[in-house]
């Protein structure tokens, strides 16, 4: 079988490479993508392989866009960190879903699901999900650590989260926690209309976003009060979608 990657991180394209060789070695990897467009591109321009194995969030938007815009008739077995999405993969071919750290075990049975696709177990998987799964609210606030209490944090008083070695988030009144999510698994837990990811390292409010400048190389860069970085800046393949986000 003929097999593409679509994942944004290398380690995690390059961990599941290795699990396929050890529990499907008949399964060739054919390519690794990491981000929607180059998805597009490659499906438009190649034939379909047998089998997908996409991540959700990619470096430039979500992989259900791929999906949309390019016919695809292949199943597609699905990878995430957080499950938010599980409805929504299985309205594509998508035939199993797989949480990250992918484990052995659970992707030899995707596989033998994989084996044996068809349309018709797509349909029934989405109204058994849809059935017994009702929509997740957007996360409206975070426990916190303070001393030997716990706080807790209304979302709507979190201007950033961002990563430096562990996750913090920095309110209104300029406090900073430390929390217990990774950014990848924060994301789908935020508003969209009120949070936004300019990078790797930040997901900020749009109540932050009240100091934008120009930056090199086409770039915005973000001054944030009662941060300790001087250079907070909106990667260049999120300049055009942040600023439709801000002008709505």
């Amino acid at each position: 079988m003929k097999v593409i990657i679509l994942e944004d991180e290398n380690r995690a394209a390059n961990h599941l490479e290795r699990l396929l060789s050890k529990v499907a070695p008949d399964m060739v990897v054919i390519a690794k993508l990491e981000s929607v467009r180059d998805g597009v591109k490659y499906l438009h321009n190649n034939p379909e392989p047998d089998l997908i194995f996409s991540d959700i969030q990619l470096a430039d938007g979500l992989s259900f866009e791929i999906y949309n815009q390019v016919a695809v008739h292949c199943p597609i077995i699905f990878t995430t960190a957080y499950d938010h999405y599980a409805v929504e993969a299985f309205r594509t071919n998508g035939i199993d879903y797989l949480l990250k750290p992918i484990e052995e075990e659970r992707l030899k049975q995707s596989i033998e699901k994989a084996k044996h696709f068809s349309p018709g177990l797509v349909l029934e998987k989405i109204r058994s999900i849809s059935s017994s799964t009702s929509a997740k609210p957007y996360k409206s606030r975070f426990m916190v650590k303070v001393g030997d209490k716990i706080k807790s944090i209304p979302a709507e008083e979190i201007m950033v989260f961002y990563s430096q070695k562990a996750s913090f988030i920095l309110t209104a009144d300029k406090r900073t926690f430390c929390i217990d999510y990774a950014l990848d698994q924060l994301e789908p837990m935020l508003d969209p209309e009120t949070y936004f990811r300019i990078n790797r390292k930040y997901i900020v409010s749009i109540n932050a976003c009240t100091n934008i400048l120009a930056w090199s190389n086409s770039r915005l860069r973000l001054k944030i009060e009662g941060t300790d970085d001087p250079d907070i800046i909106v990667a260049r393949e999120r300049v055009q979608e942040f600023k439709n986000w801000l002008d709505r």
